[in-house]
């Protein structure tokens, strides 16, 4: 009787699993999330780094009201384009929790303070930079088809979503880090840009190489007008004029490069967002928005909240709703909803060639 009971619990447990395996095939998409902080969802957690958000207050607005290496009060990007397609939200890769079926909703590889370049971040120690992340993919293939197959994970890989989000840290973290740094002593501003967008072209490439075909690609955000720029560089206020020209520079071109790989490869496979011109709205005019500040951060200290980290010992506004900047360097949570509202509906000065609901719509007609 025992092993009759254990032969049907195979069975049922075998056509569960491959009744999971079709919906996945008819109706499910993979989100994968490349980068630095913006996106990382806590794989900074697994690694020696400085570049770490596992301490209260981070998190106190997420669901757990606890930390989870999201630089953020509560959701980050990744987190609200996956609610907003209706996807479960995409674990870290490096989490153990990332393991059967949670592996086919997709995975995050991000990593807090790397960048295009490889010296990117290096004050940071041990951080997953862009071709590593490009590695875990993949390995994750490998993974994926030990559960589904090949030619079913190869189908997975093409039919995903992907976000890409690299570039603040190539000014901010390396090339004005500190004055008269290698990097600025090696290429004036104009030049260093064409270099950074060589190499991400490399990146993107390198992305469709493994078999992506919908890739989010987001501009640099205002990278002047942060606190922790506002700190250093501002006397009243105003936003660094050097760090908004790098940001100035570097958008256009990367838009620039992103149509060039679309009429190579003969398709709509990089979707530029323009994290710039969503940030800038609300940092211009925050009152219009429902934001009190687009200064002062909400967890800091110094001026503007914008010297040092956000740790236990820092200020803390009561209201992070009225807050755009959460930290020294990120949006809050609500500031997030509106620059994924833009990649959601958001008209051609913020998506080209078009944005994310115009996508996920014509995927569907064309049963991408």
């Amino acid at each position: 009787m025992a092993t009759s009971i254990s032969h049907g619990m195979f069975w049922f447990l075998f056509f569960a699993l491959l009744t999971n395996v079709v919906v996945l095939k008819v109706d499910a998409r993979a989100f994968f999330v490349f980068g630095d902080s913006l996106v990382d969802n806590g794989n900074n957690n697994y690694l020696a780094t400085t570049a770490r958000a596992d301490n209260r207050p981070y998190g106190i607005d997420y669901p757990t009201r606890r930390p989870t290496g999201r630089f953020s009060n509560g959701l980050n990007i990744p987190d609200l384009i996956s609610e907003a397609i209706g996807s479960e939200a995409t674990l870290p890769y490096l989490s153990p929790m990332l393991t059967g079926r949670k592996l086919l909703v997709g995975a995050n590889f991000a990593s807090a303070g790397v960048g295009v370049l490889n010296d990117t971040g290096v004050q940071f120690a041990n951080i997953i930079r862009i071709g590593t992340q490009m590695n875990y993919l993949e390995q994750y293939k490998q993974r994926v088809s030990d559960i589904i197959g090949h030619e079913e994970t190869e189908n997975l890989i093409s039919r995903s979503l992907t976000l890409i989000t690299l570039g603040g840290n190539d000014f901010v973290n390396n090339y004005y880090l500190v004055p008269f740094s290698a990097r600025s002593r090696q290429y004036a501003l104009p030049d260093y840009v064409v270099y950074v967008i060589s190499e991400y072209r490399k990146v993107l490439r390198r992305l469709y190489d493994m078999g992506l075909r919908r890739v989010l690609v987001t501009g640099t955000g205002p990278l002047g007008c942060v606190p922790a720029e506002l700190a250093q560089r501002s006397r009243n206020g105003e936003c660094s004029p050097e760090l908004q020209r790098a940001a100035g520079l570097f958008n256009p071109q990367l838009q620039t490069m992103i149509d060039g790989l679309n009429n190579e490869l003969g398709g709509h496979i990089f979707i530029g967002a323009n994290i710039r011109q969503s940030s800038i709205d609300f940092i211009s005019d925050p009152a219009r928005y429902g934001f009190v500040t687009a200064k002062v951060a909400c967890c800091g200290q110094g001026p503007y909240n914008g010297i040092g980290l956000c740790t236990p010992m820092s200020n803390l506004c009561p209201n992070r709703d009225l807050n755009a900047f959460w930290d020294p360097f990120h949006p809050s949570e609500r500031a997030n909803r509106l620059i994924v509202q833009q990649i959601m509906i958001g008209a051609s000065e913020y998506m080209s060639p078009m944005n994310l609901s115009t996508i996920m719509a014509l995927d569907a007609e064309e049963n991408f």
